[in-house]
C-alpha cells in the first residue's frame, strides 16, 4: 500500500509540474540518455556540440545544470531531480529561448516518475550492468525501469518522428530497441564510428577519446548530433575541442602547479567509476597507457559505498582492483551508517594476490597512495568523481572535492 501510494504521489507530482508550468517541453527537442555509465559525459559532450553548431541548449547532468549561457553546479545530489524540478527547469530552458534539452535519465527517476509527462523527441541508451539492485529488488526489475523510458516514449510523447538510439555492443541491444516498437532505431558503436568517421584512427579527434568508454560516448554523440541536422565537420571539431567532465577521466599530470616540487613525476586519475564493469575499463585502459608510454606502476584508491547499497559488488571490485593494479589502497567512499572498516574488509574478499592497506579516512588513504608512488606511476581514485559530499552516518555530509583534496595532498608533499 505505501509503495502504491508513493507511485501516485510521484505520478501526480510530474503530472501537476507538467500543468502548472504549461507544457514546456512540447515547443523544445528534448533528448533523454539512461544507462549504467556514459550519461553525463555523453550529455556534457552533445550539448557542447550542440552549441558550436549554434543552438541554444539546457542541460541536467549529475555535474551540471544549464540553461543557455548560464551554467551552474548541481547541488539537487539526483542526476535526475524530483519534486517539481524538471519541469520548471523545462519552463526556465523555454523562457530562455533554448530549442533543445538534454537530461540524463536514471532508472530511479523513471520509477518515481520524473520523465512523466516530458515530451522527448529523442531517447538513448548507452548500456546496463549490475547497480542499485537492492533499491530495485532485481537487476530485471532495474533493467525493465531503463527499457521504461523507450516504452513511454515510444507509446506516450506526441512528438513526431521519435529517434531511439541503442548501443549495439550490449547484450540487451535488440531488447530495448523492440521497446521503440515502430519509431526509427539507429544502433552504434565503437568500431562502427571509428571506421565510418574516423578513417581507422582512433586517435583522430584527440587523446581524451583514447579510452573504448569514451569512444563509445563520441560514437552516440556522433548519432545524435547527426539526426539533429549537425554536418560532420562541426561534431568533430567539437570532439577535438572537449575537454573532459570534472571527475570523469579527470587527469592530474606531471605538468600540473601543485606537482612542481615534487621530484618523483607520477600522474593522478580522478574518476567516479563505481561498478566493477567501469572500474575494470578504467583499470584496463590506464594500464594499457602505462605499459605504452612509461611502464609505470598503477596504484588505486577505492571503496564502496555503504547503507546497504549494493554490497555484492565489494568483492567484485576488489578482483578488478587485484586483477590489474600493483598496489591496493582500500578506503571510505559514502560509508552513510555501516562501519567503513567492513565495507573495506569486504571489498578485500576480492584481492588474493596484490599488496592491500585498508586506510580509515579517504584523505589519508589518498596522501598515502602518493607517498607510495615512484616517477611514472599512475594513481587511479575512483568512485566519487566530482560529487560534493561525503555521506556518514545519522544523515551526515561532509563537503568534498576529489580534486582540491588531491591537489592539497600534492602540495603538502612538495613542501616536505
Amino acid at each position: 500500500m505505501i509503495f502504491v501510494l508513493k507511485n501516485w504521489y510521484h505520478y501526480c507530482l510530474a503530472w501537476f509540474g507538467d500543468i502548472w508550468y504549461g507544457d514546456p517541453s512540447e515547443t523544445m527537442r528534448v533528448i533523454g540518455i539512461t544507462g549504467t555509465k556514459g550519461k553525463t559525459t555523453t550529455v556534457e559532450l552533445l550539448t557542447s556540440i550542440l552549441e558550436a553548431a549554434g543552438e541554444k541548449v539546457a542541460l541536467v547532468s549529475s555535474v551540471h545544470i544549464k540553461v543557455g549561457r548560464t551554467l551552474d553546479r548541481n547541488l539537487t545530489g539526483n542526476s535526475m531531480p524530483g519534486r517539481l524540478f524538471l519541469q520548471s527547469f523545462l519552463a526556465r530552458a523555454k523562457k530562455a529561448g533554448c530549442t533543445t534539452v538534454v537530461l540524463e535519465v536514471t532508472s530511479q527517476g523513471i520509477v518515481q516518475h520524473r520523465h512523466e509527462f516530458i515530451d522527448f523527441d529523442m531517447a538513448a541508451f548507452t548500456g546496463i550492468h549490475p547497480e542499485h539492485i537492492e533499491s530495485h529488488g532485481s537487476f530485471e526489475n532495474y533493467k525493465n525501469a531503463k527499457k521504461r523510458l523507450f516504452t513511454d516514449v515510444a507509446a506516450k510523447s506526441v512528438k513526431k518522428n521519435k529517434i531511439f538510439f541503442v548501443n549495439e555492443v550490449s547484450e540487451y541491444a535488440d531488447e530495448f530497441a523492440s521497446a521503440a516498437g515502430s519509431e526509427r532505431v539507429v544502433r552504434y558503436g565503437r568500431q562502427g564510428f571509428i571506421n565510418r568517421y574516423l578513417g581507422g584512427d582512433r586517435m583522430r579527434i584527440g587523446n581524451w577519446f583514447e579510452s573504448d568508454f569514451n569512444l563509445e560516448n563520441a560514437a552516440l554523440v556522433t548519432e545524435i548530433a547527426g539526426a539533429c541536422g549537425v554536418n560532420w565537420a562541426v561534431i568533430e571539431a567539437g570532439l577535438k575541442a572537449f575537454r573532459g567532465v570534472p571527475g570523469r577521466m579527470e587527469i592530474i599530470a606531471t605538468d600540473h602547479p601543485a606537482m612542481a616540487k615534487i621530484k618523483k613525476k607520477f600522474s593522478v586519475i580522478i574518476d567516479y567509476a563505481h561498478t566493477p564493469e567501469s572500474l575494470e575499463g578504467l583499470y584496463r585502459y590506464i594500464r594499457s597507457r602505462l605499459a605504452a608510454k612509461t611502464g609505470g606502476r598503477m596504484i588505486c584508491v577505492l571503496g564502496s559505498a555503504g547503507g546497504g547499497r549494493d554490497k555484492w559488488k565489494r568483492p567484485e571490485m576488489g578482483k578488478a582492483a587485484d586483477l590489474f593494479c600493483d598496489e591496493i589502497v582500500l578506503t571510505d567512499e559514502d560509508p552513510y551508517d555501516e562501519d567503513p572498516m567492513m565495507i573495506m574488509k569486504d571489498i578485500a574478499t576480492g584481492i588474493a594476490v596484490k599488496p592491500y592497506r585498508l586506510i580509515a579516512g579517504r584523505r589519508a588513504a589518498i596522501r598515502r597512495a602518493m607517498e607510495l608512488a615512484e616517477t611514472g606511476d599512475a594513481i587511479v581514485i575512483s568512485g566519487k568523481g566530482s560529487e560534493l559530499w561525503l555521506h556518514q552516518e545519522d544523515g551526515k555530509k561532509i563537503p568534498w572535492s576529489e580534486r582540491k583534496i588531491v591537489e592539497e595532498c600534492l602540495t603538502e608533499l612538495g613542501l616536505q
